[in-house]
Formats: C-alpha cells, sequence, structure tokens
C-alpha cells in the first residue's frame, strides 16, 4: 500500500475539516435564531412598555378630571371630620425595589401608624401584610372612602409621574418587603399598579399566597388586553366593594 502522495489531500483530515466546518455553520444559525429571539423580545417588550404608558397616562388624565368634583367632596369631608391633612404620603416599594411617595386620601386618625404594633396581634391576613376589618384607626369618612376605594384616586398622580401604572401588583411598604421569600419578591418585577389580578379576584379576601400567585401570573402574561381587560373588571368590583375594607 503506498503513502498518499504530498499534493493529495488526507481523507481522515478533510473529513475532520468538513464536520468542524458543519458544526461552526450549526453554531452560527444557532447564534442567529438567538439574536432573532432576543431582538423580538426587546422589541415587544418595549412596544408593550409604550402602549402601556400611553394607555396610563391617556386614562388617568380623563379619570382626574371626570372625577375632580367627587375628590373636592372628600377632600371637605375630611377637613370636617377629624384634624390633619388631607393627603397621607406612605413610602412604598416600586419596581425593583425603588422607593416612591404613595398618595392616598387620609381615611385614619393621626396615629395610626403609632397604634399599629399594638394592633398587629389582631392582624387578620396572613403573610406580611396586615389587615383588620374593624379596625379602630379608621375614621368615619375614611370607612367610606375605603369602601368605595375613593381613597385611592390621588394614585391617579403617581401614575402621571410615571411611578405607578393602572394595572399592576399592589405597591408594599418597605416592611412587608423585608419579609418577603424570594418567590415574592418577583412582585416587585412590575411597576406597581392601583388595580390588578388580585382587585378583581376577591381583594382583601385572598391569602397572600394566591395574591402573590395572581401578580406573577399577570407579570408573565401582561399585555395591553389584559390590562384593558382587568380595568373593566375594575369597574363592578369597585361599585359593589367586593372584598374591600
Amino acid at each position: 500500500m503506498y503513502p498518499p502522495r504530498e499534493d493529495q489531500p488526507d481523507p481522515k483530515a478533510a473529513r475532520m475539516l468538513a464536520i468542524f466546518a458543519e458544526q461552526r455553520f450549526q453554531r452560527s444559525r444557532s447564534n442567529q435564531r438567538l439574536r432573532l429571539r432576543m431582538l423580538t423580545w426587546v422589541i415587544r417588550t418595549k412596544v408593550i412598555h409604550n402602549l402601556k404608558r400611553g394607555l396610563d397616562i391617556s386614562v388617568a388624565s380623563a379619570m382626574i378630571v371626570a372625577t375632580s368634583p367627587l375628590m373636592a367632596a372628600t377632600v371637605v369631608a375630611i377637613r370636617l371630620e377629624s384634624p390633619g391633612p388631607v393627603l397621607f404620603r406612605q413610602v412604598r416599594v416600586g419596581k425593583d425595589g425603588e422607593h416612591f411617595a404613595c398618595y392616598k386620601f387620609r381615611s385614619m386618625y393621626l396615629d395610626a401608624e403609632q397604634r399599629k404594633a399594638e394592633l398587629m396581634a389582631k392582624n387578620e391576613a396572613d403573610g406580611p401584610v396586615f389587615k383588620m376589618k374593624d379596625d379602630p384607626r379608621i375614621t368615619r369618612v375614611g370607612r367610606v372612602i375605603r369602601k368605595l376605594s375613593i381613597d385611592e384616586l390621588p394614585q391617579l398622580f403617581n401614575v402621571l409621574k410615571g411611578e405607578m401604572s393602572l394595572v399592576g401588583p399592589r405597591p408594599a411598604i418597605p416592611s412587608e418587603v423585608a419579609r418577603y421569600t424570594y418567590e415574592e419578591i418577583g412582585r416587585l418585577h412590575a411597576i406597581p399598579g392601583i388595580t390588578g389580578l388580585q382587585q378583581v379576584s376577591g381583594r382583601s379576601n385572598l391569602d397572600f399566597k394566591r395574591w402573590v400567585e395572581l401578580d406573577l401570573k399577570y407579570i408573565a402574561e401582561q399585555s395591553i388586553w389584559k390590562d384593558l381587560e382587568i380595568l373593566i373588571k375594575t369597574i363592578p368590583a369597585v361599585l359593589f366593594s367586593h372584598g374591600a375594607y
């Protein structure tokens, strides 16, 4: 058997070279598909963000105008019943852990935060959340505006500022977030909202575990159509005060 001539390629080396070229080609195609998927995801996320922001600004602006007489009447009622500021500003945790001042109409007496510690034993909610159906810190006007969700109307200004959205997980206070598990931290991966899946699925009647499940479900499936669906479902939830206290 004669050795291969120097001017003829080694068949084994040629096969190895062909395999190497094919592998490089397949990796190149795989990388192109990956880049295409990433680009598609980035574009989709940007489009959803812009549509959501446009919806937030237009609806929040319209609601501020439409509810201005109601907000004015609420201001008068709060001032007549108890001394103190009309607006309650509380530090809340937004997307990715950013803190912001959340606005609400004051529905409690001025010493509410100081009295919270002595009422912790009567907490009716599980998890890190504090809820009491007959909370003695709530004023008479406060019970009415909480029942009808009027106390949350000032958060429309948080929406205009970009700190909140119309739809999203409810913003928690820092002391609650400090007790979150790894799974619960996932609630912070979206801009917090005035309403959300939790608000149209039972509100305070839900346990915290179910609350988190609904928030994570919303974050995974969020779209402009989902936001519109939740906004429509919020209307009867507010009118009939489902789970509100």
